[in-house]
């Protein structure tokens, strides 16, 4: 199996601790509201949304570990069409630290683990991005839209 890493950071104005909350904690609920296009539902397949719990979204993953004091999450997608026939799963550490004068820096790497000796397409890694950075800036004007409510 090959490993392939790649690290990433946005920045935006809000708190890490709203931005933890509604993009990680609440994304169950936020991002079918805010990108029905991208996430139409979530299903909890299996747990509370504590480590070892299996989400079905359009793919299926699973949190490894979740620290709600430090912002941080790790998961694992393990099922769905993000893996194509050369990926094998798709394991995430994010974590939202603050910056400047009150915002936050979200940061994640990525690691593709892939079959075999595969590679993975640039292409692939770079949609995956962009989808990303367009969740993020989605959340980031909604929790500026709405600072009550989180």
């Amino acid at each position: 199996m090959g490993v392939f890493t790649y690290e990433d950071e946005v920045t935006c104005s809000i708190p890490p601790s709203k931005m933890f909350k509604a993009g990680i904690i609440d994304s169950d609920n936020l991002i079918p509201k805010i990108m029905p296009q991208a996430i139409k539902c979530v299903e909890i397949l299996q747990g509370d949304g504590c480590p070892g719990t299996i989400k079905k979204i359009h793919f299926g993953e699973e949190i490894d570990a979740i620290d709600k004091e430090n912002f941080t999450i790790c998961y694992t997608v393990i099922e769905g069409d993000i893996l194509t026939g050369d990926i094998e799963s798709i394991s995430h550490e994010l974590k939202v630290v603050g910056y400047g004068d009150g915002g936050c820096i979200y940061k994640n790497i990525s690691k593709y683990h892939t079959k075999g000796d595969a590679q993975v397409c640039e292409d692939h890694v770079k949609g995956g991005k962009e989808e990303a950075l367009a969740l993020f800036k989605a959340i980031e004007a909604y929790v500026s839209a709405h600072p009550d409510e989180y």
